[in-house]
């Protein structure tokens, strides 16, 4: 599996290199979102498909992760396409812009190459849930495939609703909290995760506590540590403190912040 791995981050290199330049001549950092998006996706897809002779896998079984990488990249990867084709660049790129300054591409390169690592990390789950022990098919491929729809479909839904309120003009300056938003600040980031939660479902074959079990939880540990912590949720609050400012506080006090809950009564 290290060999594996190996491939993976030198495969990742090369297109996150590739995605910084591309992004540095249109100036729009936001383009290194869909690099690493089609990228993981496609490295995923390898390490689903790809043989290991200590594990012997399913054919029907890879097939399946495999289609779970590429509906999840192609999905995500060509929201992110149009809406940074389309817009303005995302508020943690505009941020590091303006902090780094005449540095900006040094930081953009030092990101985007720390990507890499992150995919090859992701691609550990993958592996494990592609070469799970058991006959194709059983409960655990139909219960990951119905993970990933429901948060394919419950991202799907949050966009739409944010889409639709950024787009009437009566909501200018407002802070969209209905549908999936009065439930979580973040519905978005949270069924993103909730994707990532099919590997373990189907590395449980392997058997509950075991190693390779355990390991399969890179995924979606790591996925919500980047979204709860680093590039996800943290961004877009300060850009929503500093534009909404009480009334984002009001909204913060009152819905979840990232898991679907019931919102509570504001004491603002």
């Amino acid at each position: 599996m290290l060999s594996l791995l190996g491939v993976v981050l030198a495969f990742m290199t090369v297109v996150m290199l590739v995605g910084w330049v591309v992004q540095g001549r249109v100036a729009n950092g936001g383009w290194a979102d869909v690099f690493w998006t089609f990228g993981t996706a496609a490295a995923a897809v390898g390490c689903a498909l790809w043989p290991l002779s200590a594990y012997p896998a399913e054919p029907g079984r890879q097939a399946l992760v495999a289609a779970l990488a590429a509906i999840w990249g192609l999905r995500l990867g060509v929201y992110v396409a149009r809406r940074v084709a389309g817009g303005p660049e995302d508020i943690r790129y505009a941020e590091l812009r303006e902090g780094a300054g005449d540095k900006f591409p040094q930081a953009m390169f030092a990101l985007m190459i720390l990507q890499g690592p992150a995919t090859a990390f992701l691609c550990v789950s993958v592996v494990i849930a592609a070469h799970a022990p058991g006959p194709w098919i059983g409960w655990r491929d139909l219960a990951a495939a119905a993970i990933l729809a429901i948060a394919i479909i419950g991202e799907g839904i949050a966009d739409a609703q944010l889409a639709r309120f950024k787009a009437d003009p009566a909501n200018r300056g407002k802070i969209n909290d209905k549908g999936l938003w009065a439930w979580s600040r973040h519905p978005n980031y949270f069924f993103e995760w909730v994707g990532w939660l099919a590997y373990p479902v189907l590395a449980s074959a392997f058997g509950i506590g075991s190693p390779e079990w355990l390991m399969s939880f890179a995924a979606p540990v790591l996925m919500y540590l980047l979204l709860t912590r680093v590039s996800g949720v943290p961004p877009v609050e300060r850009s929503m403190l500093a534009s909404r400012g009480e009334a984002f506080l009001a909204y913060r006090d009152r819905t979840s912040k990232f898991f679907l809950l019931p919102p509570k009564r504001s004491p603002r």
